[in-house]
C-alpha cells in the first residue's frame, strides 16, 4: 500500500543505479512473480482515488520501457474495475522490454486499444504519466516533448509513475520539459530527485510504495530523506542545576557597515534556539545594542575571537574587506566548531590560501552555502551546481573537510565519508534576506548546546524550513 514519505523516519534514497540492482535481485530469485504487475496494481489503485468523478476517461500515457509497461499494466486493472480507459503509446511493442511486452500484450488481449496519438478535444477525469522511468540520459523532445506539454495543459488531475517524465530522477533537473505531476507514485523506494532541484516543482504529492519488498533486501545507500528528526537530533533535557554557560556561548562575526541586520538576525535566532548566551563582533563599531533582542552581547570582533567562544560563526553581513579577510584567517585557526557562511565563503572561494588553511582544520567546520557561492567556490557556474545539487555538495564537504548544507528546493547536507541528507522541510517563503544567517544562528545555537556537527546542521535545516513554513 502506497504511503507519504513524511510518515518514514530517514527513509533511504536510491540512485537508479540502485533500482536496477533491486529489479534483477527480484527478477533472479523470483522470477515467477512480476514487480510490474505490483506496480500497475498499485498505480491502478490511487488512480482509481484520483479521478475525478465525471465519467470521463482516464488518459494513460505509455513510453517504450518498463514505466510504460507500468502504464499499461494500470490500464488493465483500471478497465476491469469499470473505468473508461485510453492508452496513448508510440512504443514499438516489438521493441519492448519482456515485461513491458507481457504488459502489451495482455492489454491488447484484454481488449484494450493503442492510440497512437492523444486526442486533441477529449476531456479526462485524469491523465496518468507513464512515458519514462528513472534513468534518463537524455534531453526529452520532438513528439514526447509535445506529449508531455499537451498533458500539462490538459484540465483534470496529473498522476506520474515512479517519476514525472522528463526529471532526472537522480538529480532533480528537468532533461528538456518534464511532465508537472499533481501526485507522483514512486516504486521500491525515494529518489533524490524527487526532493530536490526542479523536482518538488514537477512531482506534487509524493507517495511510495514499496511493492511488498522486504526492506532488508534493498542496497546499503548513502542519503537519507530528512522527513522527521531522529533521536541523534535531540538535545538531552535541561538539568535544573544549570545556568547560561552550560548551553554554550556562540560568537558571530560579522555586520559591516549597512550590513548590520545579518549579524542581528543570525544573534537572534541563536538566542531563540536556547543557546546560553550570544556575543556579536560587529564591524560597524556605532552599534553596540540591539534594542529588539536585548540580550545579545557586543564585542570588538578582534576581541571576541581572543576571549574564545565555544562556537564560532562568521559571514553574516561580514563584507570582504581588508578587515574581513583578517578576521577570517584569525577565525580559521580557532580551536572551536566553526560556521562559515555569506561573505566568509566568499573570502574563501578567492584566496587559494585561507581555502587551504579551512580545509586543515581539526575542530569541527560546517559551511552553509547557497548556489552561487557554492559556484563560486568550486569555480563553476550556478547552473552547474542546480544541475547536479547532491554532486556540487560532497564536492565542498571533500574538498574542505566540512558539514555542508547546500541551500535550496531541498536542501542538501553532505558529510565527510560520503553520507548525505536531502532535508523535506521550508519552501519558496525561505526565499527572502536575512534567511541564511538564521539558519546560521540556528546551527551555532545547536553546536553551543553540545550538538554533533553533522547532527546539527540537519536539525537546523529541519527546524529551518519547518519554522517558515509556519
Amino acid at each position: 500500500m502506497p504511503t507519504t514519505p513524511a510518515s518514514l523516519v530517514s527513509p533511504p534514497l536510491f540512485t537508479a543505479a540502485d533500482i536496477r540492482i533491486v529489479e534483477r535481485h527480484w527478477a533472479d530469485t523470483r522470477p515467477a512473480t512480476s514487480l510490474m504487475e505490483r506496480a500497475g496494481a498499485a498505480a491502478a489503485e490511487l488512480a482509481g482515488a484520483l479521478a475525478r468523478e465525471s465519467g470521463e476517461p482516464i488518459l494513460l500515457l505509455a513510453g517504450p520501457g518498463n514505466n510504460g509497461g507500468d502504464a499499461l499494466v494500470a490500464a488493465r486493472h483500471l478497465m476491469a474495475q469499470g473505468f473508461r480507459v485510453l492508452v496513448a503509446s508510440r512504443a514499438d511493442p516489438a521493441r519492448l522490454p519482456p515485461d513491458a511486452a507481457h504488459a502489451w500484450a495482455a492489454w491488447r488481449e484484454s481488449g484494450g486499444a493503442i492510440l497512437a496519438d492523444i486526442p486533441p478535444s477529449q476531456r479526462y477525469s485524469l491523465v496518468v504519466d507513464g512515458l519514462y522511468g528513472v534513468g534518463l540520459q537524455r534531453e526529452v523532445t520532438g513528439e514526447d516533448a509535445r506529449w508531455i506539454a499537451q498533458a500539462n495543459r490538459l484540465d483534470c488531475p496529473r498522476l506520474a509513475l515512479d517519476v514525472p517524465s522528463g526529471l532526472d530522477s537522480d538529480r532533480g533537473c528537468v532533461r528538456g520539459c518534464a511532465f508537472a505531476a499533481d501526485h507522483t507514485l514512486t516504486f521500491l523506494g525515494l529518489k533524490p530527485g524527487l526532493l530536490t532541484a526542479d523536482g518538488p516543482d514537477h512531482a506534487g504529492t509524493l507517495h511510495l510504495d514499496m511493492l511488498d519488498v522486504d526492506p532488508a533486501a534493498l542496497p546499503a545507500v548513502p542519503g537519507i530523506a530528512l522527513t522527521q528528526l531522529e533521536a541523534r537530533h535531540g538535545l538531552p533535557p535541561r538539568k535544573r542545576n544549570s545556568h547560561k554557560g552550560s548551553y554554550g556561548h556562540v560568537g558571530i562575526v560579522g555586520g559591516a557597515r549597512g550590513m548590520v541586520g545579518a549579524c542581528l538576525i543570525a544573534g537572534r535566532a541563536a538566542l531563540a534556539q536556547g543557546t546560553g548566551s550570544v556575543t556579536l563582533g560587529v564591524l560597524d563599531e556605532r552599534i553596540v545594542v540591539d534594542y529588539g533582542e536585548p540580550r545579545l552581547m557586543f564585542a570588538a570582533p578582534e576581541n571576541l575571537l581572543e576571549a574564545g567562544p565555544s562556537v564560532l560563526a562568521i559571514g553574516p553581513g561580514l563584507g570582504q574587506g581588508t578587515r574581513a579577510h583578517a578576521l577570517l584567517e584569525a577565525a580559521l585557526g580557532a580551536p572551536c566548531p566553526l560556521v562559515l557562511d555569506a561573505d566568509a565563503l566568499n573570502l574563501l572561494a578567492g584566496d587559494a590560501a585561507l581555502a587551504g588553511r579551512a580545509a586543515q582544520r581539526t575542530a569541527p567546520t560546517l559551511l552553509t552555502p547557497h548556489p552561487g557561492e557554492a559556484a563560486r567556490l568550486l569555480g563553476a557556474s550556478s547552473g552547474d551546481i542546480q544541475a547536479d545539487r547532491i554532486g556540487a555538495a560532497q564536492r565542498l564537504c571533500t574538498q574542505f573537510h566540512a558539514h555542508v548544507v547546500l541551500k535550496g528546493t531541498g536542501s542538501v547536507i553532505a558529510h565527510p565519508g560520503g553520507r548525505y541528507a536531502i532535508n523535506t522541510t521550508g519552501g519558496p517563503w525561505l526565499a527572502q534576506a536575512g534567511s541564511g544567517d538564521r539558519l546560521t544562528g540556528m546551527v551555532a545555537a545547536l553546536l553551543g548546546q553540545g550538538m554533533e556537527a553533522g547532527d546539527a546542521l540537519e536539525a537546523a535545516a529541519w527546524l529551518h524550513g519547518g519554522a517558515a513554513a509556519g
